[in-house]
């Protein structure tokens, strides 16, 4: 698959809700009840990171239901990426982009989302062919006014801006040109998981998927 094919897939994916949950999972148990109740509010775009020992498996909890679209986060080497397809993701999200990443992407059938902070990350990765591009660490980098200040000079790039975004945040990205959607990990917060309070998730879920709107 092509970058441009990729990125068009990438887009396609980002446009399905404003936000796409970032979730850190550490207990299996927990994947299918939280995929659930997050496709249940209304964010059917599902970022795994890879940080977890049980990362791949919940990948494969979650591809599992209904209308949940499933990607892997933290995709740092060509391993990784060929791990996360087996376990049935069909994007990769990477917080930078490497050669050897890129190439891996390249060979594979997912979707790439790759990471960028600086004008000549995103030029490099627009002379590869990707167009949707994942803005991070947000917050720590210029948040809001850098990515309008990077959409004067780069107006072929769309992002994914991810890291320290909060709902009250949230909109003020989702109100720039630039911007097709967020990354936030509030709608499955800890507590919420460790309590089995699914109800929660879906309601935080729900009032996500109608920022920006």
């Amino acid at each position: 698959m092509t970058p441009a094919e990729q990125s068009q897939r990438a887009l396609q994916f980002c446009q399905m809700a404003p936000v796409i949950p970032v979730l850190v999972i550490n207990d299996i148990s927990h994947a299918r009840p939280l995929g659930e109740a997050l496709v249940k509010g209304g964010l059917p775009v599902l970022e795994i990171t890879l940080r977890t020992d049980c990362a791949l498996d919940a990948i494969r909890e979650m591809a599992g239901i209904e209308g949940a679209i499933v990607g892997a986060g933290t995709v740092l080497d060509a391993d990784q990426m060929a791990a996360a397809r087996e376990a049935g993701a069909v994007f990769a999200v990477s917080p930078g982009a490497t050669p050897s990443v890129i190439d891996a992407a390249r060979l594979s059938s997912l979707a790439l989302l790759p990471g960028a902070q600086t004008c000549s990350e995103i030029m490099f990765l627009l002379e590869q062919g990707y167009t949707v591009q994942k803005f991070f660490p947000a917050e720590a980098i210029g948040g809001v006014a850098a990515l309008k200040s990077i959409g004067a000079p780069l107006p072929q790039v769309t992002f994914c801006p991810t890291g320290g975004i909060t709902p009250q945040k949230a909109g003020a990205y989702l109100s720039l040109g630039n911007v097709i959607c967020v990354g936030g990990s509030w709608v499955a917060p800890n507590a919420a998981l460790a309590a089995g309070d699914w109800q929660e998730v879906t309601e935080l879920a729900r009032a996500a998927s109608r920022l920006g709107a």
